[in-house]
């Protein structure tokens, strides 16, 4: 909605100071991309870069866009999240071409839908996903998985494809995530969280990194109350 413009996030920052940890989306054709995320780097309350790639099939993993921003983040120590669900290879290349940089996966690297019903096969690309584990430097967004289910609250069907992502990466490279407000349509924000604490499919442990100490971690940031 707000493209590359952090206005709107840095003015909810400063109204909650230590509520919010603030990440950006950049223009990977913008020519001072590098230092636009220098800079964004040393503002108050900034934890993390955004690359959003509307068509992921559109670019190489060898775009000098994508890699400016990949290195600024290493250089800056912002984790950088990219979103190209779709084409997980695709983050493989860019991965292996910035071993320093910390990279999170948005959304399980999967398209996800804006409205009923989910995809057919919505987990048909997850053997892409999994190959991605073998880079240290990659986490996964646990993002927008209710959306992905054909079943009501507690979307049970979701649990063995995630269990493959859980035991691929191991669970403290994974985030979980409602991907609100792009799932209003889909389900309750209640049921997005609440299916992650009432399944018998995680541990205590388990449940605490993956909703918020992970996160935490990742991203070097801790909200205050």
């Amino acid at each position: 909605m707000y493209r590359y413009d952090a206005s709107y996030a840095l003015e909810v920052h400063a109204r909650h100071p230590g509520r919010f940890g603030l990440v950006k989306p950049f223009d990977p054709d913008a020519a001072d991309v590098a230092e636009q995320v220098e800079e964004w780097a040393r503002a108050d309350g900034v934890v993390g870069a955004r690359i959003m790639l509307p068509d992921p099939f559109a670019v190489q993993a060898d775009d000098p866009g994508l890699n400016r921003i990949l290195a600024a983040g290493a250089k800056t120590g912002l984790t950088v999240n990219v979103l190209c669900w779709g084409n997980a290879p695709l983050l493989g290349g860019l991965a292996q071409r910035n071993p320093d940089a910390r990279i999170v996966l948005d959304h399980l690297g999967l398209r996800q839908p804006f409205e009923p019903p989910a995809p057919p096969e919505p987990f048909a690309d997850l053997p892409k996903v999994l190959a991605l584990a073998q880079y240290d430097n990659v986490a996964i967004k646990i993002t927008g998985s209710c959306t992905l289910s054909h079943e009501p609250f507690p979307f049970a069907d979701i649990w063995d494809p995630l269990q493959r992502i859980f035991d691929a990466f191991g669970i403290e490279r994974c985030l979980w995530g409602t991907d609100w407000t792009r799932a209003v349509a889909l389900l309750r924000y209640a049921e997005g969280v609440d299916a992650f604490r009432v399944t018998d499919r995680l541990g205590d442990a388990e449940r605490s990194a993956l909703m918020g100490g992970n996160a935490q971690r990742v991203y070097g940031f801790t909200p205050r109350r």
